[in-house]
């Protein structure tokens, strides 16, 4: 697994989950640890946190509301993925990172007619917060959450919804074209040592 830049192009849930993947060697490779981090991954989720687009700056308290409501997503998922009542703290900060930055339909006239554009106030740690808590409640009451598969790669924990059920990979490019190389090298490997005992 590149451990240079996290997945992206899951569900938004699922994306955030991502961003703390485990490996079988070392500790977790954090892509929220620090604020430039959390700078990097709003410039690759783009247009789907509304409002975060094009963030510049990010404060210690946005990066401390964002790495909350991981924490909860985590405990939540992981409990719901197992069958099990998610923990109620994780429920709990999960609806109040919600409730701290409600969206709210802002109508605007586009000169033919009313569109309604999802808005949020206040610092911009607590509006990213919110709406991944949103996406986080909404995975969990979602039937597709019962889908989710961790990759199958032996040091990859990514999370991902399958597009077909035949994925067995968080990405191709990653751990599946890591796989089908290990593959082709043992294959060959033990050709060899065949080869060489038949001497």
């Amino acid at each position: 697994m590149n451990g240079d830049e996290p997945l992206t192009g899951e569900l938004l849930a699922l994306d955030l989950l991502n961003t703390l993947p485990h490996t079988a060697e070392g500790p977790p490779t954090d892509h929220l640890a620090d604020a430039a981090g959390l700078l990097a991954w709003l410039a690759l989720e783009g247009e789907r946190l509304p409002g975060a687009a094009g963030a510049t700056e990010v404060t210690p308290d946005d990066l401390a509301a964002v790495r909350a409501v991981r924490a909860h997503a985590a405990a939540a998922v992981a409990a719901a993925r197992r069958g099990e009542r998610p923990p109620e703290g994780a429920l709990r900060g999960l609806n109040e990172a919600q409730l701290a930055a409600p969206a709210v339909r802002y109508l605007e006239w586009n000169g033919e007619r009313a569109v309604a554009h999802a808005r949020r106030a206040g610092p911009l740690g607590m509006r990213v917060a919110a709406a991944l808590a949103e996406e986080v409640a909404e995975l969990l009451a979602d039937p597709a959450l019962a889908s989710i598969r961790e990759c199958e790669a032996q040091d990859c924990t990514m999370l991902f919804v399958p597009a077909h059920p035949r994925r067995r990979w968080c990405s191709a490019a990653r751990c599946g074209n890591r796989a089908r190389v290990a593959r082709y090298y043992r294959r060959h490997k033990g050709e060899e040592e065949g080869a060489e005992g038949s001497r």
